[in-house]
Parts: structure tokens; C-alpha cells; sequence
């Protein structure tokens, strides 16, 4: 009887996870009002397929974690005793997760209703589509500049001197269109189109870049980055980062260096010392001489 339930029990976690069509992650670290706003919003306006959500916190001080197990008891709930970092945090997420799609959601964003499934139609236009993005509206009713160009020295250097194509400045936010990389504020993935399905996260990028690097893998590997136009969140914006500004600005510079290090073309390389000492000087500036990177 013991083995009969055990197959019993086994059978039924094998239907929910081919049954499950949406993971939705949420990486938190001492947002809480945000991260209520946010999850807020998913319980009013659920989507209408089989979903789950997954909230790791990242040792949050502010009550986060409470907050969640006390007005949020359908939420899975990780919560950590050590501030492990963006990457870490939603590859812990991914771990749990059994959704075929899975949506990495920042806590300081508000999700309407019919977002999550007009996101999900590209994806049935074209089976080459692996990660689908929106529109960000800010505070001020704005659409905030969302899609950027893979970096390069190239690329980066001519933002430095002008209209380069690093921040797209061209790019048209009421057009849906294929792009190279959606901000990572709202990312739905298709989870067939990631490297590693468990741990699609390169940990050495624990704060930024992490999906620039992932996205550019995903792209080099055949997959379509979309921007879904007629979809909308609304993003607060920067919530964790700004409490820590300076170790953010050493993290995003150096996290910059490591991205150019391992994506850079061959023909770039040999002006790698000269762009890194230059990035690092600029974080040297900016953080007016403090380094204090993070540590997870």
C-alpha cells in the first residue's frame, strides 16, 4: 500500500507539471510595500490558465516574507537567510517552478488584467519566439525606454559620443516587433528556449547583466526576443538597487567588463584592457571613489 500511494503521489506532481502552463518568479530584497502592490495585483487580475507564483526573498530586513505567508498563503514562498542576488534568487526559483512558460517579474511592477495572456500570444505566432516583454509605464503615465542593443565596444563607444544604437533610440514602443534585449523587469520565457531549464542564470552576473547574458545565449542559440506592444505593466522602478547606490554602481560597471570578457568578438578583444580600465574608472568616478561592490 506504502509503494501503491508513493506511484499514487508521483503520478499526480507528473500531471501538475505538464499540466501547469505558467510560472510567474518574483525576486524579492526589502521591497515590501512594492512586492504587496505587486502580488496585489496578480491576485486581482489572476491569468486565466493554470498558474502558479513563486516569491524568493532575499533575507529581506523589512518583513517582507511575513508579509507574504500572512496576506498571500497561495504564493510559494522562499525564504532565504542570505541575500544570494538577482541571478541566484530566480535560478532557486526555477528549481521549483513547473510552468512550459515562466515569467521573471520584478516586485516593483503592478501587472493589469490581460497582460500575461496578450504576452503569451507571440508565441503561438511563431514557434522561433523565446522570451516575450511589454511596455513599462512609469509613475508619470510615460513609456520608459525598455529595449536596448546587445553591448559591444562598438556599441558603446558610439553611445558615449552620441546616437549610437546601444539604447535604441529609434525604436518604436507602440509597434510589437522582434528586438535584441528587453529590460528584465518583465521577461516571460518560453522554457523550452532556455540553456538550462533549472538554472538558466549565469551567477557570475549576480545583480546585472544576468539577463543581458542570458538573453544574448538564447539569441545566439536561434531564439526571438519579442516586444509585445499592446501589453502594459506598470514599473515603480529600481526600488532594491537605489538603497545600495553605490555598490550598484561598481556592480553594474564590473558586471559590464565580465559581459564584454565573454561575449566580446574576437576582432574586440585586443581593446578589452583598454575598455575595462576605462569602465572601471568610471565607476571610480561615480561612486566618488568608494568601492563597495555587492557580496552575495
Amino acid at each position: 500500500k506504502r509503494r501503491g500511494g508513493h506511484h499514487f503521489a508521483s503520478f499526480l506532481v507528473l500531471i501538475c507539471r505538464h499540466s501547469m502552463k505558467l510560472s510567474i518568479l518574483i525576486v524579492n530584497w526589502n521591497t515590501k510595500e512594492e512586492l504587496r502592490q505587486c502580488l496585489r495585483s496578480l491576485h486581482e487580475n489572476p491569468p486565466a490558465i493554470t498558474h502558479e507564483i513563486i516569491v524568493v526573498d532575499n533575507a529581506s530586513s523589512d518583513g517582507s516574507a511575513a508579509m507574504v505567508v500572512e496576506e498571500f498563503p497561495e504564493v510559494t514562498l522562499r525564504a532565504e537567510n542570505h541575500n544570494h542576488g538577482y541571478a541566484k534568487g530566480n535560478n532557486l526559483a526555477f528549481e521549483v517552478a513547473q510552468g512550459e512558460f515562466c515569467l521573471t517579474l520584478n516586485p516593483d511592477t503592478e501587472v493589469p488584467s490581460g497582460t500575461i495572456e496578450t504576452t503569451l500570444r507571440p508565441f503561438d505566432a511563431d514557434p522561433a519566439v523565446g522570451v516575450v516583454s511589454c511596455q513599462f509605464i512609469g509613475l508619470d503615465g510615460e513609456t520608459q525606454q525598455s529595449i536596448r542593443a546587445f553591448p559591444s565596444l562598438r556599441n558603446l563607444w558610439a553611445d558615449l559620443f552620441g546616437r549610437g544604437p546601444y539604447r535604441q533610440p529609434d525604436f518604436d514602443y507602440s509597434q510589437s516587433q522582434k528586438c535584441e534585449q528587453p529590460m528584465g523587469t518583465y521577461l516571460l520565457f518560453r522554457r523550452a528556449a532556455l540553456p538550462d531549464p533549472q538554472h538558466p542564470f549565469d551567477e557570475g552576473f549576480p545583480i546585472f547583466f544576468n539577463e543581458v547574458d542570458l538573453l544574448y545565449r538564447m539569441r545566439v542559440a536561434g531564439w526571438t526576443a519579442y516586444y509585445c506592444a499592446e501589453a502594459r505593466i506598470l514599473h515603480h522602478g529600481g526600488m532594491s538597487t537605489r538603497q545600495v547606490r553605490r555598490n550598484m554602481i561598481w556592480e553594474s560597471h564590473l558586471s559590464l567588463i565580465r559581459y564584454l570578457k565573454k561575449h566580446a568578438a574576437p576582432r574586440e578583444r585586443l581593446l578589452l584592457p583598454v575598455a575595462a580600465a576605462a569602465i572601471w574608472l568610471g565607476a571610480f568616478v561615480r561612486a566618488r571613489g568608494v568601492y563597495a561592490r555587492f557580496r552575495p
